[in-house]
């Protein structure tokens, strides 16, 4: 898609600060980072959710991610790094296009858990039951592997 950011940037059209690329991904700083190391890791094919993926480029993208994680925070010095993908604009995705996030972590660095960002309140078990037994019914319907 040659009006979006990501596909322009994995494409060298737009200037950004890579830290990997192969055939399949690109992986980036972030310009607006959450922390000093905030990477993006793309699919170089345009989609902008997770369902979308091919499996090929599911794969290559959570490839990339085994690959980077440690090299990113021993790169800032981080003990750790908080993985999170927003996925449609609901969630908050800015890009429409697929990407995870890996932000370097450290004691006191003033950060918060993924769970801070929205507000879940406790469910009874039977509650849980039927939203598992949903998920289960629309997986069993699912036409992805």
């Amino acid at each position: 898609m040659s009006n979006c950011l990501f596909c322009r940037i994995a494409a060298g059209k737009v200037p950004a600060y890579k830290v990997y690329e192969n055939d399949r991904v690109s992986a980036f700083l972030d310009i607006n980072p959450f922390a000093v190391g905030h990477v993006l890791i793309i699919p170089r094919t345009h989609v902008s959710r997770i369902e979308d993926l091919s499996v090929l480029d599911a794969e290559a993208l959570f490839k990339a991610l085994h690959r980077l994680v440690k090299p990113i925070r021993m790169g800032v010095g981080a003990d750790t790094a908080l993985i999170g993908v927003n996925d449609g604009p609901g969630s908050s995705q800015e890009v429409p296009h697929v990407h995870i996030h890996v932000i370097p972590r450290s004691p006191g660095d003033g950060g918060s858990i993924i769970q801070s960002a929205i507000h879940v309140r406790k469910l009874h078990s039977e509650k849980m039951n039927v939203i598992a037994d949903k998920i289960r019914r629309e997986l069993s319907l699912s036409v992805n592997p």
